[in-house]
């Protein structure tokens, strides 16, 4: 029971960073300041790193990476396009990018609860996630 929650534990987080990472990239043409532009890719590497851990222990489980929910990602996709062509400014972005954290949040929240028999280092690695992300929309603040 444990092996199993742990592997979809980690699926779910690999998930989470993929969409993290899309979404950092699907915004990153859009932004003005440099500063809200070093955040973003300062937080894109994090996801990075951290998505090469959940990767090489998903490979030790013999187990497979999970893709991010293709309506999650359609989604956000749609309404990215849909407030940048009404405004292109960092205070859309920000607003995008908070929106989407919060749901990453709140979905890690959940994956942590439901796979709770997960080994203790998947827990870390979704912790650190969850960390990721709140920090972000904190840094972000003044770009709102």
């Amino acid at each position: 029971m444990g092996q199993e929650e742990t592997i979809r534990l980690l699926q779910e987080c690999d998930a989470g960073v993929q969409m993290g990472i899309a979404s950092i990239q699907e915004v990153l043409p859009y932004v003005k300041e440099e500063k809200f532009r070093q955040l973003l890719l300062g937080c894109r590497d994090k996801h990075e790193k951290l998505q090469e851990e959940i990767r090489q222990k998903l490979e030790v489980n013999r187990d497979e990476r999970k893709e991010p929910n293709l309506m999650a990602k359609g989604m956000f996709w749609m309404k990215t396009k849909g407030k940048l062509v009404l405004d292109e400014s960092d205070a859309t972005i920000a607003d995008l990018m908070t929106d989407g954290c919060n749901m990453g949040i709140k979905s890690l929240h959940r994956c942590l609860n439901q796979y709770a028999e997960a080994d203790e280092k998947a827990k870390d690695i979704a912790k650190r996630l969850i960390n990721i992300e709140e920090k972000l929309t904190v840094d972000i603040r003044s770009y709102l």
